[in-house]
């Protein structure tokens, strides 16, 4: 099969990864294996991936186009080409794996429609081909905090907290996390907050704003849990080694961080100074609605939308972390500002900044 090499990373790869074996050993000889994967060619899979490999583990990945597999390229990996509309190419994928790690999913979509398919249906599927196939897998679901909703306190959600999404993103993962906890197999749901680090391409906009010199934030007062992505490839790690039979974690940052103080560190981190603005909840309202509309009309790929904004003006997006990563082992997770500068880095690196 001939593979097209579409981006390559002038830092991390499988003999350089993010996250080292070296720190993660133990867990990694706990995996059982094959190992199979979706979402393998995107933020976290393909750190993840790059551990795997750099072990010596040779995955399984569901990849849509074989020849455009973005970060993985020449990755020694077993390519099943297919989606997660593909009942042949999912059996394929998880036939008699030991681990199924699902982090394929819908990020953007113009109808509530459009994200049921792609997560709570596509989960619903995996699933099933799971169950046929490798009845014995444990299963890794990467779900999302926009599952759970907005926090009540700064304390932040816990992880036998009632879900309150406020999107049709987040509805959508909170039907698939429903799908997972009535699966009679082992599995485990992992729900990270907004990722940041090498490759991001959302979190990404804030850097780009600030080396721009100019952020933008709503007004009021906001608290947010963030995690690097090193953190999250830990912690699907070992959830997947060492995690309950069944059980839900969250992953990032132990204390909340407040969205100006972020923002602040994030430029302070490139060494760059930037001067706040504040939106007023109004434009952005009307700018979600507009954005809204165009989606509606085909164009898919704007990122602000209603239900995006809803999420933005939102306050104490709060996990509670402390006990997950307790439970798990992990160490403690990298301090913002460390994990910025390491971002940096990389986009200045890349040429994306």
């Amino acid at each position: 099969m001939t593979r097209r090499d579409t981006s390559v990373d002038p830092i991390f790869c499988p003999e350089n990864p993010l996250v080292s074996p070296d720190t993660v050993a133990s867990w990694l000889q706990a995996l059982p294996q094959p190992i199979a994967l979706t979402g393998g060619t995107g933020f976290v899979g393909s750190h993840l991936i790059d551990t795997l490999c750099a072990a010596g583990i040779r995955p399984r990945v569901l990849v849509r186009n074989a020849a455009a597999p973005r970060w993985i390229a020449d990755r020694l990996v077993d390519w099943v080409e297919g989606n997660l509309e593909d009942t042949e190419a999912l059996d394929q994928l998880v036939k008699g794996a030991g681990t199924v790690v699902h982090l394929a999913g819908v990020l953007r979509g113009a109808t509530e429609s459009d994200f049921m398919i792609g997560n709570r249906d596509g989960t619903m599927r995996l699933l099933a081909s799971v169950d046929r196939h490798a009845p014995d897998a444990r299963f890794i679901h990467v779900s999302s905090q926009a599952a759970v909703g907005p926090a009540d306190a700064e304390r932040g959600a816990t992880v036998d907290i009632e879900p309150r999404p406020i999107s049709a993103y987040g509805r959508s993962k909170a039907a698939a996390e429903l799908v997972v906890r009535r699966f009679g197999g082992r599995w485990a749901v992992l729900r990270p907050p907004a990722i940041f680090g090498p490759r991001d391409s959302d979190v990404f906009e804030f850097f780009r704003m600030a080396s721009r010199g100019l952020l933008a934030a709503p007004s009021g007062e906001r608290w947010l849990t963030v995690a690097h992505v090193g953190d999250v490839v830990r912690a699907v790690i070992a959830v997947a080694a060492v995690g309950r039979a069944t059980g839900i974690y969250h992953v990032g940052a132990t204390e909340g961080i407040l969205m100006d103080t972020m923002l602040r560190e994030i430029a302070e981190s490139g060494d760059l100074r930037a001067r706040l603005v504040r939106i007023p909840p109004w434009i952005l309202k009307t700018a979600g609605a507009g954005a809204s509309g165009l989606r509606m009309m085909g164009l898919r790929r704007i990122p602000l939308s209603r239900d995006k904004v809803g999420e933005i003006l939102a306050k104490h997006w709060v996990l509670e972390t402390r006990t997950s990563i307790d439970q798990l082992g992990l160490d403690p997770p990298i301090p913002f500002d460390e994990g910025a500068r390491m971002t940096w880095q990389w986009y200045r690196e890349i040429g994306w900044l």
